[in-house]
């Protein structure tokens, strides 16, 4: 797949991964007292984010045609 996802982009996928993967952990852990079930939730969305950011492409970018690349490089 085409490289679709830009380096800031990235960046704010991988924080917004980050945190939610921590507050994931923090109520499995009871360090966080909010609705158990917000954890696999917040997983899911922490181990998506991160997973785009590293492979670079975003499968919901391609259905919609967006493209957080910049148009100065040249494509993968």
């Amino acid at each position: 797949m085409r490289q679709n996802v830009g380096s800031v982009d990235e960046t704010l996928r991988t924080a917004v991964g980050a945190v939610t993967g921590t507050i994931s952990i923090a109520i499995l852990t009871g360090t966080l007292s909010l609705p158990t079930v917000l954890s696999p939730v917040l997983g899911i969305v922490a181990i998506m984010m991160l997973a785009t950011a590293t492979v670079g492409t975003c499968p919901i970018y391609s259905m919609f045609g967006i493209d957080s690349c910049s148009r100065n490089s040249s494509p993968s």
